[in-house]
């Protein structure tokens, strides 16, 4: 009996080792040709691969297994593969993206200027102000297209590959996807959304990487991922927040505002308003959805959730990887 019973448990450990490796092949939605260098990665992550010749991934995903596998190719629409099934084999197909601005040749004095002053308004809105944000290099500006005169109003952007990112100030290198920027100039209002996957640590040993580390735990004290963190361990008051309804009195209970299903999975959800306060600054959260899953790490849908305030002004540069923690 005993020897049954190690028998049955070996022949698990096989599927517990490779039960959340995802496997699948990436093609192009009309030719149905395989898509080589695809990305293939977890949002907001370091966990990453790329397509062979043949448009053939394989990705272990056990340390992040509820979150979405984002696919992205230059010359296509990014794609989500949500609640992955282990043993199943992925075959995703890339629609080629549609661009709404035209490209437009950067020939004359005066459009040249006109760049140079859009680029800046980009980077402001999409890199950020912060200290961070003045260490900050985007790699390959000239992907970068804007829509000029079409709209006097409202200015838009799309890049045409990745966007290449350094970040000196907390030492990271990434990639981010953009699908969409626009800044309304009338209003001062900024919407861009993508998808960032960080591609290498620059923290090395010695004195980069204490002056690193110092900085990222800057960054991340006050932030959303600190915030949902927190949440997460029940340790909001500990953790330096305060949450409650907006110009609301009564204190709220954890259950007021933190669901649990039964497989441990938590949400964020309450039916109005919600102000979160943090050192003196005050963040209001506004949800888009009747519950916002999030997760121990910091993660959450974005979607999900409206900032306005404190938090609403961190942007790329102060953007920290899921894998890090500040202990």
């Amino acid at each position: 009996m005993k020897k049954l019973l190690l028998l049955l448990l070996l022949s698990t450990i096989p599927l517990l080792i490779f039960g959340q490796v995802v496997r699948g092949r990436v093609l192009d939605h009309e030719t149905k040709k395989p898509v080589d260098y695809a990305s293939v990665y977890i949002n907001g992550t370091f966990l990453g691969t790329s397509t062979n010749a043949n448009g053939e991934f394989e990705l272990d995903v056990t340390s992040q297994v509820n979150r979405a596998l984002q696919i992205s190719a230059v010359g296509y629409r990014s794609k989500a593969l949500s609640s992955l099934i282990a043993g199943k084999y992925y075959e995703v197909n890339l629609k080629k993206a549609v661009y709404e601005i035209v490209e437009v040749s950067i020939e004359s004095k005066s459009l040249t200027k006109e760049r140079e002053r859009c680029m800046k308004t980009f980077k402001d809105e999409f890199l950020g102000r912060s200290r961070n944000a003045k260490e900050c290099i985007i790699m390959n500006e000239e992907v970068v297209t804007f829509n000029y005169h079409t709209n006097r109003d409202t200015l838009k952007a799309i890049a045409r590959e990745p966007l290449v990112i350094l970040n000196n100030a907390l030492g990271y290198q990434l990639t981010y996807y953009l699908d969409k920027f626009e800044f309304d100039k009338v209003h001062k209002t900024t919407s861009f959304s993508g998808n960032i996957v960080f591609n290498m640590d620059l923290a090395a040993e010695g004195q980069s990487r204490k002056e690193y580390a110092g900085r990222r735990k800057k960054t991340y004290k006050g932030s959303c991922s600190h915030f949902f963190s927190a949440l997460w361990l029940n340790k909001l008051s500990r953790e330096g927040f305060r949450l409650q309804e907006v110009e609301g009195i009564v204190p709220l209970d954890y259950t007021d505002f933190v669901h649990i299903d039964v497989q441990g999975n938590k949400y964020f959800t309450y039916p109005r308003n919600l102000e979160i306060a943090y050192d003196y600054h005050l963040t209001t959260v506004s949800f888009r959805a009747p519950s916002v899953y999030f997760a121990r790490d910091g993660f959450f849908e974005p979607e999900a959730i409206v900032w306005y305030g404190y938090m609403s002004m961190a942007r790329i540069a102060d953007w920290l990887p899921y894998e890090y923690s500040p202990d």
